[in-house]
């Protein structure tokens, strides 16, 4: 609580950009005119008076008084430390400021009025609580400044008051913090105020505090690294003084390096550049290491190293024919890359406009046909270095185009560490599986191989990490895919398509017998000679037994075949050597899982009843067989409309209603009951429902299985079809039909129906498939029910 008293007239002493609380004791210059004439005042008008001197202390912040000052006595008059005048005055109680009046010497005179301040007693629990917390915060910061003389005193100050004021002291507060004590009257306030400003510079001090020791820390760090660093460098000089070797010889000596390396004149040009960078830089600097990994990275480069091609062309061609049976296309691409080089090299044009001949092919076939292992012969071949780049499922550019230096651990992109790998700037690097590339967030690496795959502008190929131009134009890039689809329409037209349609029974049999099996036979510890599997055992096994266009899983039941034998023989049930035949094979390996639909019994077979039909389909994994079954609903169910099911694609369920329309619309010309079609509900099914299918070459498979089921007419097995039918019954052409014809001499079938627009496509298939195979080019859906539906003989139901 805070009160006033009698009206006092005292002569202004003021305080410039300072304050005096009460209870403080200061020293004043005398030599300030403002001081002298106050306490000149206070003396004069105290002669004769009991008492000592008073003043009033006045804060006068830029030149204004403030409204509340201090009674102040001036307890001695003498000179100072420095022996300049001076007069020791304590501060006594708060006065509020009144009017001007008259007074004797050259001071300024006012009225004013004392305010008294008074505080509970005994003290509240919240008072209390908040002077025990001044005074633990007060002695906390007094230890930390080494005052521990005044920490007694601070302890036994017992007013609430007196305990705020003393806070006058702190040399840390502000004239603004300070006037605003002066100004609180009330005792517990003013001391809450004191505590508030006193906990916010401590909080502050500790985190001065904390900065300045890790500063120091780090500091230190540095000064007794550079120390050691500094002692290093003397014992290596003294070392290297001992052994006789020379400065210029040591490992970091960056500049003799890349003066001494063998680059091109911009390489060497931006190698320097950081070279000077790096002799800037300090010791301690992160950018030196950068500028170290960039400099060894493009040091280790093979930028002039190329190996030679081995021109022997029929040499080279038949290395590839010793290690991969079939695969003539690409074959003859490899031995026509090798005859232009060579014919290149001898004209003297083996770099025109600053490019070499590369090559880029893309390798697109189902698995197991052998398009990595080709890239290795390939190479073989011409005499190259050979790389592999996996790029299944990477889904950053930056793997490719590599990342910038700035970024911690950055690192080239697969194409220059691959170059760097091969250590020749022609290496044949086999880029497998494209198609599997994806992309998200971080881009879309088949955009960033548009340029690398590009005979037009890989020569200028920009890494993000080294920023200097690659020359890849004497690169073969060979890329693998499964699925042609699945690369982007771009980055496909600047690669040369080769196919690799999948292997005959004939070519299964060959690369068994003359590559894999000598290949496992090491592998399953026997020796050439021990055991033997017979042709007709080979040809059951990649007929029976697996069905694919590759050839990995009968390496596979090969693989099988020659465990179990050996295991035989260690068991003593089996002696060597030992020649297993086709007989043998239900023995050691079990039932074949495939039979051929022709092999079955007529009763059995999927279209012993109508309405069933055999188609073709190309997948990932290759050709393969497709069969379709439709039926008709009970008329009296009142399921009218078409139904599909199998996991059907858009343009499957498209070709299904435009055979349903085309046998509405033609029925009556075709002999069928059409009134079935409008009557009762339809149902087309697609079995391995798990499976997704899509594409239009069922077209006519679903138009003949409904022509079947309603002419009540079986399809004959042996026959198969392919091919897109349109509203009027033409026979549009489709693609995959090497894949196609494949699969049907796989499967058994004898006779193929395919468009007569793909007739052109026959080329490509192998002659001896061929002559297995009864092909009919058709343009027209009659012709396709004329061929594929047995005679009209004993009618069978119609419901299938």
């Amino acid at each position: 609580m805070a009160s006033t008293s009698a009206p006092l007239t005292l002569p202004v002493l003021p305080l410039d950009d300072e304050v005096v609380l009460p209870g403080m004791v200061v020293p004043l210059d005398l030599n300030d005119t403002d001081v002298r004439a106050a306490v000149e005042a206070a003396q004069a008008a105290a002669r004769g008076e009991p008492g000592k001197p008073r003043v009033l202390l006045v804060p006068r912040i830029d030149g204004a008084y403030a409204n509340i000052g201090v009674l102040g006595t001036v307890e001695q008059v003498g000179r100072l430390a420095d022996g300049d005048p001076g007069a020791l005055i304590r501060g006594r109680d708060r006065v509020r400021i009144g009017a001007g009046t008259t007074g004797p010497g050259a001071a300024l005179w006012v009225e004013g009025l004392t305010v008294e301040e008074t505080a509970p007693d005994p003290l509240p629990g919240a008072v209390a609580e908040l002077v025990k917390e001044y005074k633990a915060l007060a002695t906390n910061w007094l230890k930390k400044r080494g005052a521990w003389q005044v920490v007694d005193r601070v302890q036994q100050i017992e007013g609430v008051s007196a305990l705020a004021d003393n806070s006058g002291y702190s040399p840390f507060l502000t004239t603004a913090q300070k006037v605003e004590l002066l100004e609180t009257a009330d005792p517990v306030e003013r001391l809450r105020l004191a505590t508030a400003q006193l906990r916010e510079h401590l909080a502050e001090q500790d985190v001065a505090e904390t900065i300045a020791k890790d500063v120091q820390e780090g500091v230190d760090k540095q000064q007794r690294e550079f120390l050691l660093r500094r002692q290093l460098e003397a014992v290596r000089k003294e070392l290297r003084d001992i052994n006789g070797e020379q400065d210029g010889e040591e490992s970091d000596d960056y500049r003799a390096r890349v003066e001494a390396a063998d680059l091109p004149e911009k390489v060497r040009e931006a190698a320097l550049k950081e070279v000077d960078k790096l002799e800037r830089s300090s010791d301690q600097s992160p950018e030196g290491s950068w500028i170290r990994t960039w400099l060894d990275t493009v040091l280790e480069l093979p930028w002039n190293e190329r190996t030679e091609d081995a021109y022997d062309i029929k040499g080279a061609r038949d290395v590839l024919d010793a290690e991969h049976f079939g695969l003539d296309d690409v074959k003859e691409r490899i031995t026509e890359y090798l005859a232009v080089r060579k014919r290149r090299t001898d004209r003297g044009l083996g770099v025109v406009g600053g490019r070499r001949g590369g090559a880029v092919l893309a390798l697109v076939g189902p698995p197991g046909v052998g398009k990595t292992s080709l890239g290795e012969s390939v190479a073989h071949a011409m005499g190259r270095k050979f790389v592999r780049v996996a790029l299944g499922g990477v889904r950053d550019e930056a793997e490719i185009r590599g990342h910038r230096r700035t970024y911690v651990g950055a690192l080239p992109g697969r194409i220059v560490r691959a170059v760097k790998e091969a250590g020749s700037m022609n290496p044949v690097v086999l880029l497998d599986e494209i198609d599997k590339v994806g992309s998200d967030f971080r881009g879309d690496p088949a955009a960033a191989l548009l340029e690398v795959l590009d005979p037009a502008q890989n020569h200028t190929f920009r890494d993000h990490y080294l920023e200097v131009e690659l020359d890849l134009s004497d690169v073969v890039f060979l890329a693998t895919a499964n699925v042609l689809e699945a690369i982007p329409e771009a980055l496909l037209d600047r690669m040369e398509l080769v196919r690799l349609d999948g292997y005959t029974e004939d070519e299964k049999v060959v690369i068994a017998r003359d590559h894999l099996l000598p290949r496992q036979l090491d592998r399953a510890g026997l020796a050439e000679g021990e055991v033997t599997i017979d042709e007709g055992a080979l040809r059951k096994l990649a007929g029976e037994y697996t069905r694919e266009a590759g050839v990995r899983n009968l390496e596979r039941a090969v693989t099988r075949v020659l465990r179990k034998v050996a295991a035989q023989h260690e068991l003593g049930d089996r002696e060597l050597p030992f020649t297993v035949g086709a007989d043998d094979l239900r023995a050691l390996v079990g039932r074949p899982h495939h039979v051929p639909e022709s092999a079955q019994d007529p009763a059995e077979r999927r279209t012993a009843v109508p309405g069933v039909a055999t188609g073709l389909a190309v997948t990932g994994a290759g050709g393969d067989v497709l069969f379709v079954e439709a039926s008709l609903a009970d008329p009296e169910t009142g399921a009218a409309g078409l139904t599909l099911t199998g996991q059907l694609g858009d343009v499957m369920k498209e070709s299904a209603q435009i055979a349903l329309s085309f046998l509405r619309s033609h029925g009556a010309e075709l002999e069928l009951p059409v009134a079935d079609l409008k009557e009762r509900g339809v149902h087309i099914h697609f079995p391995a429902g798990a499976v997704p299918k899509d594409g239009p070459s069922a077209g006519v498979t679903m138009t003949t299985a409904l022509a079947s089921l309603l002419s009540g007419r079986l399809v004959r097995t042996d026959v198969a079809m392919t091919g897109e039918v349109s509203l009027t019954g033409r026979v549009l052409p489709i693609g995959g039909v090497k894949q196609k014809l494949l699969a049907a001499h796989r499967a058994g079938v004898t006779t193929v129906i395919i468009p007569k627009r793909n007739e052109a496509d026959l080329d490509d298939v192998p002659a001896e498939v061929l002559e297995k195979l009864d092909v009919h080019p058709v343009t027209d859906v009659r012709q396709v029910l004329e061929l594929a539906l047995a005679p009209a003989g004993v009618k069978v139901p119609v419901a299938a």
